[in-house]
């Protein structure tokens, strides 16, 4: 069974730098687009136009250098909005306007005051005004996780019937049980007629944790097209984060999902959103966090020394990382600190272990980690010779 094309639509530079403090000069987006576009992201939200000048300049300069990647502006169902994004738009060699407005009785009602009826008018004149601009329109349906499936069904089809390419089904705020939201993309798949002729795509927010979970689920459902950031950055508790989503499909194959993402970048992107946007990637992130690939447990270590599938489902080189890390704590057996010793040049037979492990766990319970230099301290004051190099 031949792969299916799960597009990666990257919104960092948008939805990334919603988060309070992440605010990116012009040529820091345009810098980190241009990684993005060599990561192999297939669409770049580049930013919503009409939110400021500086926006539209980091859109427009965006285009300008990008060659290959989708570049995409944002707007609400408003005119007003997609003028200003078509004329951002202008220098890019493939433009998506990204339109939408609130489709759950929450926002009907509370935030737009308004019928039912009415935002379906207001979706297909978006839609139809953004075609005036550019071919490839997206129409996001905001709040579509806590959207009625009948009446979402209804606004769908009716935005495809107005020409959109892509349709995202946001849970904007990450409410949606995995079960749920996968069931509500199976049930547009089933229910809209002209669903063959639209992308489905998945904006799952992380408010519950779920959003990786929630985009698997959509994908696993039907959708194609995963919105997402690098680290997971985003509103609130973040976004769906890209290296999950894309390493998951690598690593299940059973998916039979594809991307086409140079995962060997994930870790330098990941260390440059955060250097610029000044935003610390927790150390026990999934894939790019510092601990990802670090063990200090001794039977985990023992395992990972002896076969690093044991306790490693990938390999370090595939995300960018040189190698594992055996962190040396007081919870290390002896494979790990003969390992480490090794590593360092040290060749210890078993009666020099014996004699050295409980002096290194002397040094463990006083220190946090045993480090490198610790060890040669303790290998000199054991008068133990480093190896000959041969």
């Amino acid at each position: 069974m031949t792969n299916d094309k799960v597009y990666i639509f990257d919104t960092t530079l948008r939805d990334g730098e919603q988060v309070p403090g992440c605010k990116l000069n012009t040529p820091e987006k345009v810098e980190i687009a241009l990684q993005l576009e060599k990561l192999g992201v297939d669409i770049i939200e580049a930013g919503f136009p009409v939110s400021s000048p500086g926006d539209f300049k980091s859109v427009e300069e965006i285009c300008k250098a990008v060659n290959d990647s989708i570049v995409c502006g944002l707007s609400r169902a408003v005119q007003k909005d997609i003028e200003i994004a078509g004329d951002a738009l202008k220098y890019a060699k493939r433009g998506r306007i990204h339109t939408g407005i609130g489709t759950s009785d929450l926002h009907v009602q509370y935030k737009l005051r308004t019928t039912r009826e009415k935002i379906i008018e207001r979706s297909i004149a978006a839609v139809a005004y953004a075609k005036k601009f550019v071919e490839d329109v997206e129409f996001y349906a905001e709040d579509a996780g806590r959207t009625d499936n009948e009446y979402l069904a209804r606004v769908i089809e009716a935005v495809i019937k107005a020409g959109a390419t892509v349709v995202n089904i946001p849970d904007t705020t990450g409410y949606c049980l995995p079960g749920d939201y996968g069931a509500k993309i199976k049930y547009l798949k089933e229910n809209v007629s002209n669903i063959h002729k639209a992308i489905i795509s998945t904006h799952c927010h992380n408010d519950l944790g779920l959003a990786t979970a929630n985009s698997i689920a959509g994908i696993s459902n039907g959708a194609r097209q995963i919105e997402c950031t690098i680290n997971g950055i985003g509103e609130r508790a973040g976004n769906t984060s890209l290296e999950e989503v894309v390493m998951i499909m690598k690593q299940h194959p059973l998916l039979h999902l594809d991307t086409g993402i140079n995962t060997r970048m994930l870790k330098s992107l990941s260390g440059l959103v955060s250097d610029r946007m000044g935003m610390v990637v927790q150390a026990n992130k999934a894939i790019v966090g510092e601990n990802a690939f670090a063990h200090s447990s001794g039977i985990h270590q023992d395992g990972v020394i002896k076969k690093r599938e044991t306790y490693e489902i990938m390999d370090p080189a595939d995300v960018g990382v040189d190698k594992s890390s055996i962190v040396l704590t007081a919870r290390s057996g002896r494979a790990a600190l003969a390992y480490r010793c090794k590593e360092i040049g040290f060749n210890l037979t078993k009666v020099e272990l014996d004699e050295a492990y409980p002096k290194f766990l002397g040094i463990a319970d006083r220190k946090k980690e045993v480090n490198d230099k610790d060890l040669v301290v303790l290998m000199k004051r054991m008068n133990i010779a480093e190896a000959v190099p041969v």
